[in-house]
């Protein structure tokens, strides 16, 4: 996989077809990591509300989004 360093570099390219693709590769990155703080932030007994206004997303969807994984982890 390749580095944050290399993806922004490669989200920079005039090549569209790198530029996507990295673009791409930073989305599931940061899904990743979202989900990632989602978890910790419940297991430490954060409120949707409040993982919500840290994200600057509406509690209805960090619960929609990240509830069901949640469930299932447990």
């Amino acid at each position: 996989m390749p580095t944050m360093t290399e993806l922004a570099a490669a989200a920079d390219s005039d090549d569209p077809g790198t530029g996507l693709a990295a673009v791409a590769a930073l989305r599931r990155l940061a899904d990743e990591l979202e989900a990632l703080h989602v978890h910790n932030a419940r297991a430490r007994g954060w409120s949707w509300q409040a993982i919500a206004d840290a994200l600057g997303v509406r509690r209805q969807s960090v619960h929609k989004k990240h509830a069901r994984r949640s469930v299932r982890e447990k």
